[in-house]
């Protein structure tokens, strides 16, 4: 009995160890980027973890401010008029014992962009929200939370707006008529004010919800 006993006293004290060591606090660095928006022409944002606020920038600039971390760093860079912000890390498994997340106010990411300079925004987070501002992108945008919101205030697109969320919501408005339109409407285990289809018009709206509810509106 003594054997076992000894051996459950170790393995004890083998998980605190690892739990404890899992738990110690990342430091974190703001840092901030800068780009001249009239060098880029698409913008694709992949992220986890992370809220984005996205919104105008009233300078011509393009302007990132963001939160490194020991364990959790940001690639940013520009090729071929393309610029990229992805979020990598580095971890070992027992990182992801207990409390892995950056504390929230590492988590928020502020992206000012110029209205309508920009041809394509695409943008994807998990477990936060995605707010956009008073944007138009003469060609598309695509915003997509797996685990957030989406939240929009007059956003526009010359030809393409693609939503996408799971367990959130999709609300705001969109800069335009209803008209101007064709809409692709899904929805599971919630409630939408659009049309689940709707023929006609010379741009596309696609909007799908899982598990939440779509308010949208259109705004002139």
């Amino acid at each position: 009995m003594k054997k076992y006993a000894v051996i459950i006293f170790a393995a004890i004290c083998a998980a605190l160890f690892v739990f404890t060591g899992c738990t110690g606090t990342d430091e974190y660095t703001e840092k901030v980027y800068l780009s001249d928006g009239a060098e880029v022409e698409e913008i694709e944002i992949d992220v986890f973890d992370r809220e984005l606020e996205i919104y105008e920038s009233n300078d011509g600039q393009i302007r990132i401010e963001y939160f490194d971390g020991e364990k959790e760093r940001f690639e940013i860079g520009v090729s071929d008029k393309k610029l990229s912000v992805k979020l990598t890390e580095n971890k070992e498994w027992t990182d992801y014992i207990g409390f892995n997340k950056a504390p929230g106010e590492y988590r928020k990411v502020r992206i000012s962009l110029p209205s309508e300079m920009i041809a394509k925004l695409s943008a994807a987070t998990t477990n936060e929200n995605i707010t956009i501002t008073n944007l138009s992108f003469a060609e598309s945008v695509n915003l997509q939370s797996n685990g957030g919101s989406i939240i929009c205030d007059n956003l526009g697109a010359g030809k393409e707006i693609t939503l996408a969320v799971k367990n959130g919501d999709i609300t705001g408005s969109i800069s335009g008529t209803m008209d101007e339109f064709s809409i692709t409407c899904t929805i599971k285990k919630g409630e939408s004010n659009l049309p689940a289809l709707k023929e006609g018009g010379d741009k596309s709206l696609t909007a799908e919800c899982n598990n939440g509810d779509i308010n949208m509106n259109f705004v002139k």
